[in-house]
């Protein structure tokens, strides 16, 4: 099979595609056949040696939408289910950019019936991660939120899953993105520099200490990358999130799909051929919605 790989650091031009060996499921695994996976900054992050594996091959891609080919024994799936997945994992020899992927079977869950695959594969690395997100920040209903990076992947879901909790949300994005994060369920639109007070920021646009500053005394903060928060001040308390697999959550992420809850947004869909191409879009900067590579 066709899979996406880094062996040396770099920038896109780091991105192979090689021929491997289709990889079989284990004990409660599943092999899904990828018809659709996202590009995320992680992968970029991957690529470029953040996480490490240097002298390794490493596959990129977390996000998986496709069918069930194979199951291992305990594997609670059954050949030809459509399914969502995260692969999750920093360094592996092998990502959910390529034409099959292995995963735990409690990452799985049923694909959304009113969603095609590409659409399918921008929803479990980001929508977990805003979801597990609010679930630290612990907000009642009424309470407020700043959402920075509002109009992005994790920030858009954090903005529809906020405002579908009750919570008054605030979204700060670019000027020209006001419509969209309005459209999304924000009350409020804010550029930079404009807010102030609120209960809890989720900081998906990795602001760090501007953004803390925005919290009100003892409210709350997350950011979105692993032990990178800034130190809390005025009792507010800060955290972040370290995304996991769950299958169960995702479940519920789908029928909020299913419901009209959620919004899937594709920006542009790309061969599996052309990940380098995929890279280097993503580094220009300004994309709205996911880039999605097709096999």
């Amino acid at each position: 099979m066709r899979a996406v790989v880094v062996t040396e650091f770099g920038g896109p031009e780091a991105v192979e595609i090689v021929e491997s060996a289709v990889p079989e499921p284990g004990a409660r695994q599943v092999r899904i056949k990828v018809a659709a996976s996202a590009l995320n900054p992680v992968d970029a992050g991957v690529r470029e040696g953040v996480f490490g594996g240097a002298g390794k091959q490493v596959g990129l891609g977390w996000d998986v939408a496709g069918t069930v080919d194979a199951v291992g024994p305990a594997a609670a799936w059954s050949v030809g289910d459509q399914v969502v997945a995260l692969d999750h994992g920093m360094v592996k020899p092998l990502g959910a950019h390529a034409e099959y992927v292995v995963v735990d079977t409690d990452a799985v869950a049923k694909a959304p019936v009113t969603a095609d695959a590409a659409h399918a594969a921008t929803l479990p690395l980001n929508a977990l991660t805003a979801v597990q997100a609010l679930d630290l920040l612990e907000l009642a209903p009424g309470q407020s939120l700043l959402v920075t990076g509002a109009a992005g992947a994790v920030g858009g879901y954090a903005v529809q899953l906020a405002a579908h909790r009750g919570i008054a949300v605030t979204a700060l994005a670019r000027q020209g993105d006001e419509e969209l994060v309005r459209s999304l369920g924000a009350d409020r639109f804010v550029a930079e520099g404009e807010a102030a007070g609120f209960d809890a920021v989720l900081d998906a646009a990795v602001l760090g200490e501007p953004a803390l500053a925005w919290v009100r005394d003892g409210g709350a903060y997350v950011g979105v990358i692993p032990q990178a928060h800034p130190a809390s001040e005025r009792g507010v308390r800060t955290t972040s999130v370290a995304v996991a697999a769950d299958g169960a959550r995702l479940a519920d992420l789908v029928r909020l799909v299913d419901e009209g809850v959620l919004t899937l947004r594709v920006a542009e869909t790309y061969p599996l051929e052309e990940a380098a191409k995929a890279h280097a879009r993503l580094a220009e900067g300004g994309v709205r919605g996911r880039l999605v590579l097709v096999p």
